[in-house]
């Protein structure tokens, strides 16, 4: 079954709102940085945090504007995209609920050089950014917890991962790790969507998706997307895959 054609191959992000190898299991759910703080800690900031909805493809973050807040995801997913010139957007980074999207904040940074776009909906914790940072001087804890989740972010092998690896094996470990973040083995993507995270052609997106539908990997049907089976793309997706997951698990070892 072949994976349906949306509109242009450009993939401008004008139909966004601007509103709101081993056998590697899925995680379950609920932030874990929040779930890594000690229980006072932990209690102190979620007092001070509000519950937000993600609405799918909401963009909640503007490039070069300051941010009002960071957010905590237990269910759902962000994107972290990049416009440079007149070029496709990219996706440089992936926030779920084993990350944050602000921990720039904790650095005195308020201004990004991405957007941050909702990909998988769901909720999260909000909380002001001025209370943040009042939090993080008050804890050291949560500053640890929150600069290591910089870390990793910042180690995320997006860029070099898009310069060497070819398509197939990048879209793997893209559905990789949006079934991670799902916390499903089915969840909502277009073809366009995932050929502007890559930033490539939607072409290019269709020769791979098909070929991994064909294999059994996926099955894809009107932008319901279900993984079928999970070690066999973890097998395809290239090594950054891992090498995120290792990174990760070395960081926050012994935090939680």
């Amino acid at each position: 079954m072949r994976m349906g054609v949306g509109a242009s191959e450009r993939h401008p992000v004008q139909g966004v709102s601007e509103q709101t190898v081993k056998n590697i299991p899925m995680p379950q759910a609920q932030n874990l940085l929040i779930q890594q703080l000690p229980p006072a800690v932990r209690k102190r900031l979620q007092e001070q945090c509000e519950p937000f909805e993600l609405v799918l493809s909401a963009e909640i973050s503007k490039r070069g504007q300051p941010l009002s807040h960071a957010y905590f995801p237990h269910s759902g997913f962000i994107s972290l995209v990049i416009d440079v010139d007149t070029y496709p957007a990219l996706e440089v980074g992936m926030v779920g609920r084993e990350s944050m999207l602000g921990s720039e904040l904790v650095l005195g940074l308020a201004k990004t050089p991405w957007r941050a776009l909702v990909q998988g909906a769901g909720h999260c914790w909000r909380i002001d950014a001025q209370t943040l940072r009042q939090e993080c001087d008050a804890s050291p804890a949560l500053r640890q917890v929150i600069q290591t989740s910089l870390l990793v972010r910042l180690h995320q092998q997006t860029l070099a991962c898009e310069r060497f690896h070819e398509i197939g094996p990048r879209l793997a470990r893209w559905l990789l790790m949006s079934q991670d973040r799902a916390h499903a083995d089915t969840f909502y993507v277009t073809q366009e969507f995932m050929a502007l995270m890559l930033g490539v052609r939607r072409v290019g997106v269709t020769v791979a998706a098909n070929e991994f539908q064909k294999n059994g990997l996926i099955e894809y049907h009107r932008g319901e997307l279900t993984v079928r089976n999970r070690p066999a793309l973890q097998a395809q997706a290239c090594s950054c895959y891992a090498a995120d997951l290792q990174l990760h698990a070395e960081l926050t070892e012994g935090q939680a």
